[in-house]
This record gives structure tokens, sequence and C-alpha cells, in this order.
């Protein structure tokens, strides 16, 4: 009897243990299904015409992998030219300044000095005997061809005609030098003072020099640059500069400007690697643009390989705790919030590595969904 009771007793308090049981094993499948629900969202046909929801599949597009770098502006060194005079002389007037635009050609400054009118006298003299020793010349040829003269005095002659031609030759070239037409030169047009012209289109980057101020042949006086032959210059680390090649499609923009972009294709690639383990790259802008300035910071993306991949509109991808969703249509007012593994994004498009074939997309207003469910999740 006391075996029964003892039993009896122990059945009573195992029976309510089991039934409290029961809802504790049907929780964690409670849960499940909330966690489930927790990534779909349901809207009305008004709610989603109002959000402006777009649903298409994802697209096939060839799409390429960007190395984002940076560089300068730049011209090549045959379009920074270095102004000097060549004999020195006094700066007699100038009225240039840094940035000035100036035609090649054109007048940049009036030097004078002593040496030109010495020059000039030089040359006239010069010019002058020559005649008096060609003629001589004819002469004494005509007589030895005749021999009527000896061969001796024929050679004196023709030496010193060739000695004079010399001469008169190695002047006119130290005024042309000096921008002195030796042609128009004449003893009532000798000039103590002679013009420096510039030698090519461009802008003033420097003035080294003041009226009034002595200069050297060695002194630079100005240095012009012609911007018409722009380049950007990017600095590459040599880990990427493997996969560079010639003929690499580059868009670049300004850090003050990055809405208005310039397209660019590479020209050269560097074959040495400097102390900071980077090479120089040059590419040539498809379009020359008056606003870009030699010096000027750039951001540039060079295009590297083409590949065939399946990409969605950038607006299709939402972020979400750190990481990539898209919303996928299960039906025409039910979505569900999809992790994604995406790749390089360009061209408006992200490329989505994660399967979705037969699956319809929301293009447009994504995070609009995000919104919706997750404030929801919050009620």
């Amino acid at each position: 009897m006391k075996t029964f009771i003892i039993i009896v007793c122990s059945l009573g308090i195992m029976l309510p243990a089991c039934k409290e049981n029961k809802p504790a094993d049907k929780a964690p499948e409670s849960k499940t299904a909330e966690a489930s629900v927790s990534n779909e969202v349901q809207l009305t046909p008004e709610q989603i015409k109002t959000a402006g929801i777009v649903i298409h599949p994802a697209e096939n597009r060839n799409m390429h992998t960007v190395l984002k770098v940076n560089g300068v502006v730049d011209v090549p060194p045959q379009n920074i030219v270095s102004v000097s005079m060549p004999l020195g002389g006094y700066l007699k007037s100038m009225h240039l300044l840094p940035g000035m635009q100036i035609a090649k050609g054109q007048v940049m400054a009036t030097l004078e000095d002593p040496q030109y009118i010495q020059l000039q006298e030089d040359y006239l003299i010069a010019k002058s005997k020559l005649r008096f020793l060609e003629a001589d010349f004819v002469r004494q040829k005509e007589l030895n061809e005749s021999k009527a003269n000896s061969d001796k005095v024929f050679q004196q002659v023709r030496s010193e005609y060739e000695a004079q031609k010399v001469m008169a030759g190695a002047l006119r070239e130290k005024l042309q030098l000096i921008n002195i037409n030796p042609d128009k030169l004449s003893e009532g047009n000798i000039t103590r003072s002679v013009n420096l012209y510039a030698p090519i289109s461009g802008f003033i980057t420097r003035v080294n020099v003041n009226t009034g101020k002595y200069v050297n042949p060695t002194d630079v006086l100005f240095e012009l640059i012609n911007p018409g032959d722009l380049h950007l210059s990017l600095t590459v680390f040599e880990n990427d500069l493997q996969q560079l090649a010639e003929g690499q499609k580059v868009t670049c923009f300004t850090t003050a400007n990055g809405g208005k972009k310039y397209g660019a294709k590479v020209h050269l690639i560097t074959r040495n690697v400097d102390a900071n383990r980077s090479g120089e790259v040059h590419c040539h802008f498809d379009q020359y643009d008056k606003s870009l300035i030699p010096g000027m910071f750039m951001n540039a993306e060079i295009e590297m390989d083409n590949a065939h991949v399946s990409a969605v509109p950038d607006d299709a991808v939402v972020k979400w705790e750190n990481k990539q969703y898209i919303f996928v249509a299960v039906t025409a007012d039910k979505f569900v919030m999809t992790p994604v593994q995406t790749g390089t994004s360009n061209g408006g498009f992200t490329e989505i590595k994660t399967d979705l074939s037969d699956k319809k997309i929301v293009t447009e207003n994504a995070y609009s969904l995000l919104m919706k469910m997750k404030n929801s999740g919050e009620e």
C-alpha cells in the first residue's frame, strides 16, 4: 500500500511537468516563423504606385573591373619653354604677368645693349668686304684661266674670299639669333634695341625679370606652357601596373567638381618603379578642356577587364547592418529581402554574383520597401 501511494504521488508530480513542457517545445517554432516573416513586406497596389516600385528581371551586361587611382594634369616637356636672350642685354620694356595668354610671334620684351650695335656694324663691314673680294675672285679666276697670273695669286685671292664668306655668314646667323633680319639691315637703320618674341602660343607661367635689369645669356627670363597637349599623369602601385595596357579607358574627375567626368585613354606605362613602389601612367584626354590646368589634382577610374555578368541597377541594392540585399518579388504585392554577394559597380549598375535566375527584382525605390519593412517590425 505504501508503494502504491508513492507511485501515485510520483505520477502526480510528473504529469504537470509534462504539461508545462509542451508549450516550451512550440516556442522555437513560433520564433522561427517570426524570423522568416521579418524579411517579407507586403504592399497594396496603391502603396506600390505611390512608392514608385518597379519590377524587372536581372540583366546580363558587359561590365569591367575598375581600378581607382589619382594623379595630376600635366604637359609633356616639349610644351614647356624657357625663354632667354642668347646675347644678354638690358631689359628696356616688358608688360607680362604670370597667367597671361600669349600668341606665337608676339613681342614679349625689348632689350638693348651696345653689343647689338657692334654686331650690326661688323656684319655690314663684312658684307661690303665680301662684295669686293667676290669681284676680285672672279677677275683673278679669269686671268688664271688665260695664264695671265700665277696659280699662287689666284689661290690666295680665293682663300681670302672664302674666309670672308664664312665670316659674313657667321655674323648673319648671330643677327638672326637676336631677331634682326640681315636682309633688311643697312647703314641707315642700325638699332640699339632688339625684340624678344614668343616661340610658342600658350600661357605665361613665370616672369623672372623686371625692367632695367641686365640679363645674361644663361638667365631664364620667362617660362611658357602650351596647354594644347595636356595629359593625365596617374600614380599606380606596382601590384596593379601588370594589369594595365595601352588603350584602356579612363574616367577622371576633379575633387572640386566630381560630377563632371572627363574621358581619357592609357597612352604610356612607365617601366620603372620609384621608391614608393609605384609607377607613372600617362593618359591622353579624349577632348581638350580649357578648364583643366596643369598641376590640377584628379581622381581616376581605369577600366580593367570586361566580363558578361548578371547585374541590377544601383537603386536595387540596399544596405542593412553592413550587408547587401535586394528585394525579390514573390507575388505582385509581396517582396522578400534577399541577401546577395555584389561585385563591381559602374555605369549605374552593380554586379550580382548570387544566382538570380527566373527571379524578378525590385529595380527602383528598393529603400522604400526596406523602410516599410523595418518600421512595421518595430511596431
